[in-house]
């Protein structure tokens, strides 16, 4: 099975234009010499060239693109500096001093793809986990010391054993606030708001905690039970208002 194309150096890359024919390579050289007028040259016979080129091949090699649109970019560069050069005599450019920067600007290019192919490699290496290399706290560093003579004793083992099947000592919760409220104190206090009359539920349990309001529903059903008290609701989850029950009235059960 024949596989793909080995990739082509950019420099080796054959041309066949009006002005020049043979290798890019040798097109720079002559560019850079001054033996090839750029002005007269059509950069976008290279362009349409290097294109005509990779429909050949069926295939983008990106490298070697990088190279070619970096060279091209040079040159095009080069050659406007050409044009220019009759009105600012400053975008004058020798050939050595040319040559250097487009070399310059191919290392550039060189160290970008490096930069990224390092880059490719991390992530490739990492994968998918992200996680942050640091030095463990020093509370946590400990030095692993070699035991003392004796200490894999029979003896001392089953003891070590023997303590950590003991029962261990009881947890000590005085910190914690538990409130406490009893069932009688909260009958009591529903009983003096039903002497007047009647009550709205919620003023009997105005700014108590979740514990004291559970305990006073337990002592309002409570009394309702008894035969003590009534109450009324026009809604769902709507005011729950406490009466005093009639004199007389029988217990619930």
């Amino acid at each position: 099975m024949k596989g793909p194309p080995a990739p082509l150096s950019i420099g080796a890359l054959q041309l066949d234009l009006d002005q020049f024919s043979g290798p890019f390579d040798l097109l720079l050289t002559l560019v850079l010499r001054e033996e090839l007028d750029l002005l007269d040259f059509e950069l976008a016979e290279l362009v349409v060239a290097y294109l005509d080129h990779l429909d050949e091949r069926g295939e983008l090699d990106l490298e070697s693109a990088t190279d070619f649109i970096v060279l091209v970019a040079a040159l095009l560069e080069l050659k406007s500096r050409l044009l220019l050069g009759g009105e600012d005599d400053a975008l004058d450019l020798e050939p050595a001093e040319a040559a250097d920067e487009l070399l310059e600007r191919m290392l550039q290019a060189q160290r970008f793809r490096g930069a990224a192919a390092h880059l490719r490699a991390l992530l490739a290496r990492e994968d998918g986990v992200r996680f942050r290399r640091v030095p463990p706290p020093a509370a946590l560093r400990r030095t692993v010391t070699v035991g003392a003579d004796g200490s894999q004793d029979p003896a001392a083992l089953g003891a070590a054993i023997g303590r950590l099947l003991g029962t261990p000592p009881p947890v000590d919760v005085r910190h914690i606030h538990a409130p406490r409220v009893s069932l009688q104190a909260r009958i009591d206090a529903l009983r003096a708001l039903a002497s007047h009359g009647s009550f709205d539920f919620d003023d009997a349990v105005r700014g108590a905690d979740r514990m004291t309001v559970a305990v006073t529903l337990f002592a309002l059903l409570e009394l309702y039970r008894r035969g003590e008290v009534e109450w009324r609701q026009g809604e769902n989850f709507g005011a729950i208002s406490v009466l005093a029950a009639a004199p007389g009235a029988q217990a619930r059960r």
